[in-house]
């Protein structure tokens, strides 16, 4: 019974998490990014020039009592997770709401931002 009752705990250890994506005809036919070459910025890129991919937003929530609040690195990583889908160099215009509980999760934190591809210079 106690490895029944552990596993079930692990299972829900990350919590969950519910992404959309939004995206512009310039990122049909991209190559996939891979995750760990994505920028989150929390601006707007003016030192470059880019095309916009898409839209992206991610819900982080906290599954059960005990698990740990929703940060922005979980957001961002989600985030990052579908940008790579569409291509994309970096996620710009980042912003976040606000850690609070909602009638399916113990805790939840939204982000969303504009997925980009920077032009070749």
């Amino acid at each position: 019974m106690a490895i029944g009752t552990a596993g079930l705990l692990g299972a829900c250890a990350d919590g969950w998490a519910t992404t959309q994506v939004t995206p512009t005809a310039a990122a049909a036919g991209r190559a996939r990014t891979p995750v760990d070459k994505i920028q989150i910025i929390e601006g707007d890129v003016t030192d470059r020039s880019y095309k916009s991919l898409g839209d992206v937003s991610a819900t982080v929530n906290k599954t059960t009592l005990f698990n740990a609040d929703p940060t922005r690195e979980m957001v961002n990583n989600r985030l990052k997770a579908e940008a790579a889908k569409l291509g994309a160099d970096a996620v710009i215009q980042v912003r976040y709401g606000t850690v609070g509980m909602g009638l399916v999760s113990w805790g939840s934190l939204d982000g969303k931002g504009r997925a980009i591809a920077y032009d070749n210079q």
